[in-house]
């Protein structure tokens, strides 16, 4: 079987608009059947040249909680909290999962930030994706593969809206869209309990 074979349908396009104020987020908790999802993981785990990065938080120099690395067309450079990435060559594997996703998402992608959280100590702190390369309404499409990790998202400004958690399950799929990145930030916090490693795969367009 070949990779064109595996990825070329996924097994549910059912998708739940999350009913969120001021927001377009849709979620597909079965984008990748588990068996793709872990030929996907193991492949990419193996495949991807990892790094540890050093970023700027608060002023201090810190290393990420998670390795990172980042692939797109020539020239998509991408920058953030002090780190300006140049992009690898596509690989055949991500191309091909980029064209699945550009379906659903109904837009196109030009560059991947590929995370590898190895357990439960590593994270990704409050942010949003609203760096000006991205543009003022960027689609965030977010793969997620391997162990399963609460993705945490909170309202800017507004108090009375309640956070929400969304366990991301592997072979699920994130799709961020609109006004999302304005005004709602996100995070994936450490946890306490073991948890084996997760890859996730962040689909943008730098423009």
């Amino acid at each position: 079987m070949t990779l064109e074979d595996l990825f070329s349908t996924f097994s549910d396009s059912s998708n739940s608009r999350l009913p969120m104020a001021e927001a377009d987020v849709s979620f597909f908790p079965s984008f990748y059947s588990l068996d793709q999802a872990h030929e996907l993981f193991s492949s990419l785990r193996k495949s991807t040249e990892w790094k540890a990065v050093q970023i700027s938080v608060w002023g201090k120099r810190v290393m990420q909680p998670r390795l990172v690395c980042w692939h797109g067309d020539p020239g998509a450079t991408y920058k953030y909290s002090g780190v300006r990435f140049f992009p690898e060559p596509w690989t055949d594997t991500l191309q091909l999962v980029r064209e699945k996703v550009e379906r659903v998402a109904n837009t196109t992608f030009n560059s991947v930030l590929l995370n590898l959280y190895r357990d439960q100590n590593d994270s990704m702190g409050w942010h949003s994706d609203d760096e000006p390369e991205l543009g003022d309404r960027p689609t965030i499409a977010s793969l997620s593969l391997g162990a399963t990790r609460d993705f945490l998202l909170r309202h800017k400004s507004r108090k009375d809206i309640p956070q929400v958690s969304l366990p991301l399950s592997s072979g699920s799929l994130l799709v961020m869209a609109g006004s999302t990145q304005k005004y709602w930030a996100h995070s994936i916090r450490k946890e306490t309990l073991r948890i084996g490693p997760r890859i996730n795969l962040t689909f943008r367009k730098i423009v």
